[in-house]
């Protein structure tokens, strides 16, 4: 197996980063302290926690369901990430105590897995197309490195190391082994968190059997399922496998398919497997994906899956509105995806995916106060309308049966520093901007970056730099795709963008010494965003933002009927901040029209004309809708 990876940079340890305040600074600390006990008790409450004490016996109520293991690794891995940075014995106490059960739990041979336990242990490794096995084991990799990188508590990682070589036993090309893969892809990814945390290669090499295998022919599933005693052709009304991403090897797999959180799983950890293994096919393969996902099959908020029927890709410029599924899992493994091709390619298009995505389709899926969530994330919401579509209510909700997004957010939000910046021997590369402190080792030694930014609020960012001793390197900031007019100075003096611009990324080199200050001026005046002509239910419409923030209509500030709301061409659009909402935060206004409701009775219908009046439109950013009352909901506004 080639050896030589085809990262460019690696993220910045979380232990580095120090996220202040500013927008990203209030979201983690509800993360911390609402959040994370929330969801233990949750965890506790739904029997998720007492469930490894393996006491459930058939005939006992709450039967433990074969993919509750992934929802309390995941809050495993957001308490271990919160504690990073925020010191917490009553937490650790939490973990330390779910990780005994886990121990306690695991079978002689190292498996790892409630349900195929204690409920179906007959059934272990026979239905790996849709039962979600390596799935869980996925997760509970992640929680243990998170762990031990958090704390030095190994025990976890210990009995994970575990499952991961029994696994290891089970699957692979060899003689004896079986040759299948995830129906609920995840563990590749993890599997290569767990190789870069242990250096064993055996987990390497299991991560890029299990990308490798997939597709091939004879098709797995087949095989399993005839071994059950089942005809493959009824399965999802004779689905060639495009639900999971095995209708074809990975490698000639060309556009996004599929169940979208699987999907995008899967290409994360493609892009792991690529960087670590030197195949540039695979990453030939990860780029084309990429492109039809960016290009032609992703909402304006980031979001992916735009199908409920499946919670599915469909096809080119299909992003239906008010059927919109957009879960809030595909937008976070959205954000890993674009997070592992930016380490392999410092490139704006892959940071700029990612910032749109946390900031719209990935933060919208929590309430302001920590309390509530979503599944999906619609771009139109009509009160009611749910109930007839098979879709999540349009309000957020405490927890759900299928509960893989709430310890999902509280995840990607406890290890947010992440994602702001990555380094290398001769630069580091800002991608992220707002209120931190990152402690960094270049060439001159120890080098803090202090960052101060009210962004995406503020159109401003200020970044001292303090080496330990003067020392020359690259300082790399992003320069926003949506930003058309930036500006840059060091120490005051102007610094021509154009010049030191590569793949959206303005290059400083220069002899740093301790007090250096770079300021940058990104303008957001607010814009209207057209669709693709091609995406049929945007036709006539326009989205609103402002920076990196989607905008949208909510019922509580414009009334009921958004839709008979028209924008006029030339109507000015202005910003202010409403201190009377969410603490102060910048709204669009402007004047629009909209039918009058003058002489509309009883009927339905009429051949009389209405006549237009004016009014005036206020759009909030679209993460924050149904944080008031319950009412309609819109991102793409008439235009006219």
């Amino acid at each position: 197996m080639p050896t030589k990876t085809l990262r460019k940079m690696e993220p910045v340890p979380l232990k580095q980063i120090r996220i202040r305040g500013g927008f990203w600074g209030s979201r983690l600390t509800i993360n911390r302290e609402v959040t994370l006990p929330i969801e233990y008790e949750q965890c506790r409450k739904t029997g998720r926690i007492d469930a490894w004490r393996l006491a459930w016996k058939p005939g006992d109520p709450n039967e433990p369901h074969h993919f509750w293991d992934s929802d309390l690794a995941k809050w495993i891995e957001a308490a271990a990430y919160s504690l990073v940075g925020h010191p917490d014995p009553g937490l650790e106490k939490k973990l330390d105590s779910v990780i005994d059960l886990m121990a306690r739990a695991q079978r002689e041979d190292g498996y790892l897995n409630v349900h195929y336990t204690v409920v179906e242990p007959e059934q272990r490794w026979k239905n790996l197309r849709d039962a979600h096995e390596l799935y869980s084991a996925g997760h509970l990799m992640e929680a243990a490195v998170a762990y031990a990188e958090a704390r030095g508590k190994t025990k976890l990682l210990d009995v994970i190391c575990r499952n991961a070589d029994y696994i290891a036993a089970v699957f692979g090309p060899r003689k004896g082994q079986k040759r299948g893969y995830p129906g609920h892809q995840e563990i590749e990814l993890a599997l290569v968190k767990l190789y870069r945390a242990t250096g064993n290669t055996r987990y390497l090499n299991l991560a890029k059997f299990f990308v490798d295998e997939r597709g091939r022919r004879p098709h797995y599933f087949h095989l399993e399922a005839r071994a059950r005693g089942e005809d493959p052709g009824t399965y999802r009304r004779g689905s060639s496998y495009d639900y999971n991403q095995a209708h074809l090897p990975v490698r000639q797999q060309e556009t996004a398919e599929g169940h979208s959180v699987r999907a995008c799983y899967l290409y994360a950890g493609m892009a792991d497997v690529a960087a670590e293994t030197g195949d540039r096919e695979l990453l030939k393969a990860c780029r084309a994906i990429w492109n039809n996902i960016t290009k032609r099959r992703m909402y304006i908020h980031g979001g992916v899956g735009s199908s409920r029927f499946g919670e599915r890709f469909t096809f080119d410029y299909d992003l239906p509105n008010e059927e919109a599924y957009a879960e809030t899992c595909a937008a976070i493994a959205l954000v890993f995806f674009a997070h592992r091709m930016l380490q392999i390619s410092p490139d704006r298009r892959y940071a700029d995916v990612m910032e749109r995505a946390l900031y719209n389709g990935v933060v919208s899926g929590v309430s302001l106060d920590g309390k509530r969530f979503f599944y999906d994330n619609y771009l139109a919401s009509q009160p009611g309308a749910h109930r007839f579509r098979n879709q999540k209510s349009p309000q957020r909700q405490e927890w759900f049966g299928c509960a893989c997004c709430p310890p999902n957010i509280a995840r990607l939000l406890a290890s947010l520093g992440l994602y702001f910046l990555s380094a290398n021997r001769s630069a580091v590369y800002v991608h992220l901007y707002g209120d931190l402190r990152a402690e960094l080792t270049t060439k001159g030694g120890a080098t803090v970056l202090d960052m101060k930014s009210n962004y995406p609020w503020s159109e401003e960012v200020n970044i001292t730099v303090r080496p330990e001793r003067p020392a020359t390197f690259t300082i790399a900031l992003r320069i926003p795709g949506w930003c058309r007019k930036p500006g840059l100075t060091v120490n005051g003096k102007r610094i021509p963008i154009g010049r030191s611009l590569s793949k959206g990324y303005v290059k400083i080199r220069r002899r740093w010494r301790n007090g250096d200050r770079i300021a940058i001026h990104l303008p957001m005046p607010p814009e209207r965003v057209e669709a693709h002509p091609s995406v049929r239910h945007d036709c006539g419409r326009i989205a609103l933002q402002r920076g990196p923030v989607v905008y949208c209509l909510e019922e509580a500030d414009n009334g009921k009927n958004l839709n008979d709301i028209v924008l006029p061409h030339g109507a000015a659009l202005t910003v202010k901040k409403d201190r009377a909402l969410f603490g102060g935060i910048p709204v669009i206004t402007a004047r629009a029209r909209r039918r009058s409701m003058k002489g509309w009775k009883d009927e339905l219908y009429r051949t009389e004309r209405s006549t237009s009046v004016p009014c005036h439109l206020k759009a909030i950013p679209y993460f924050m809708w149904a944080n008031r009352t319950n009412g309609e909901m819109l991102v793409w506004i008439r235009e006219g």
